[in-house]
């Protein structure tokens, strides 16, 4: 059985940075596309960003670019989110998501991820 368990969140003041976490058992994290999605209070789950197996390939949403990094260690099995001049529109629950299926291109659309995480809150104050 797959799981996935974020960490990290908390709140925080507009302009603070904040790295979440996603610890991946169960699985074989090293050949999955991973990625990151959020749900602000009233909207819809969003994507943020998804990293290829290797590393190597990243992409990232229009309101983030610039400003979170992905990574992952897939020596230790571990998904980063590296959260740099936070808007208070980034409060959300944040996600992480397992692509078991085609690890080599990461995807944009939820409906490919196959293991989500519970979630974490990030709370931006302004």
């Amino acid at each position: 059985q797959v799981q996935l368990v974020e960490s990290g969140g908390g709140l925080v003041q507009a302009g603070d940075s904040l790295r979440l976490s996603c610890v991946v058992s169960g699985g074989t994290f090293s050949t999955y596309a991973m990625a990151w999605f959020r749900q602000g209070p009233g909207k819809e789950r969003e994507f943020v960003a998804a990293i290829s197996m290797s590393g190597r390939t990243t992409y990232y949403g229009d309101s983030v670019k610039g400003r979170f990094t992905i990574s992952r260690d897939n020596r230790k099995n571990t998904l980063d989110l590296q959260m740099n001049a936070l808007k208070p529109e980034d409060t959300a629950v944040y996600y992480c998501a397992a692509d078991r299926d085609d690890g080599h291109v990461p995807s944009y659309g939820q409906s490919w991820y196959d293991y989500w995480g519970q979630g974490t809150q990030v709370t931006v104050s302004s």
